[in-house]
């Protein structure tokens, strides 16, 4: 099984409206924040932003519990040394209402690039009263996260069949196939014949010897020749010579 990643257009982003009056500050961000992230949604991914929006009415009815509107301060800094400063949450409530919420969800997103651009899907109204009549928010119930279906299903495709399919076949002509025109090559070019430069194989060391004795022989041969043919001559010189 391949794990799922979302992608951009399986993100379908909604609206929804929660009335904070009489709700206690930290019920609210916690929900909201996962509103915000889109925890309730089966494609959640905590590196992508697949939340929805959300509009926050009646922010100056929140409630803080456990007295801690007197002991809670909200700081501070300016950046400068001894540039801090702190606000009671009570006077905070009371002059500040919609940073007192937006404050508390911002502390339950990621510290990052992604919570700043998650944030930008809050709208928080100090009153009943919003602008956002013309996205149609749905109205949300503490404790009841919306349900979503998952993925959008693909509208289904017509099936062939084979009739069809044989009908398609013999409508659509048989496409001929396609011939390259014959091109004339070039004709080669003849590389001029090379001399030849083979030298003759050496001869070995009996083959020079039985040479030489075969010239020995000549001579010896040519010698006696010469020898039997000069008192020959000498004699028909003369014989000539008596007549």
């Amino acid at each position: 099984m391949k794990t799922y990643s979302p992608k951009p257009e399986h993100i379908e982003r909604r609206w929804y409206v929660v009335d904070a009056s009489d709700q206690v500050l930290g019920r609210i961000a916690s929900e909201v924040a996962a509103l915000l992230r889109g925890k309730h949604k089966p494609i959640f991914a905590p590196h992508m932003d697949t939340g929805d929006h959300v509009i926050v009415i009646n922010a100056d009815k929140v409630v803080v519990t456990g007295g801690k509107e007197f002991k809670k301060v909200a700081y501070r800094h300016s950046g400068y040394p001894g540039g801090i400063t702190g606000v009671r949450y009570d006077k905070l409530l009371a002059d500040r209402p919609v940073f007192a919420v937006e404050k508390a969800i911002r502390g339950m997103l990621p510290k990052n690039r992604l919570g700043r651009t998650m944030i930008n899907k809050l709208h928080v109204v100090a009153g009943p009263e919003h602008r956002h009549a013309a996205q149609k928010p749905v109205p949300y119930t503490f404790g009841q996260p919306p349900v979503w279906e998952g993925l959008p299903t693909p509208a289904p495709r017509p099936l062939k069949t084979r009739h069809l399919v044989e009908e398609e076949a013999v409508e659509k002509p048989a496409s001929k196939p396609k011939t390259k025109p014959e091109t004339a090559k070039p004709a080669a070019k003849k590389s001029p014949a090379k001399k030849s430069t083979a030298t003759a194989p050496k001869k070995s060391t009996a083959e020079k010897s039985t040479a030489k004795k075969k010239t020995a022989a000549q001579k010896t041969t040519t010698k006696k020749t010469k020898a039997k043919a000069e008192p020959e001559a000498k004699a028909e010189t003369t014989e000539s010579t008596e007549e």
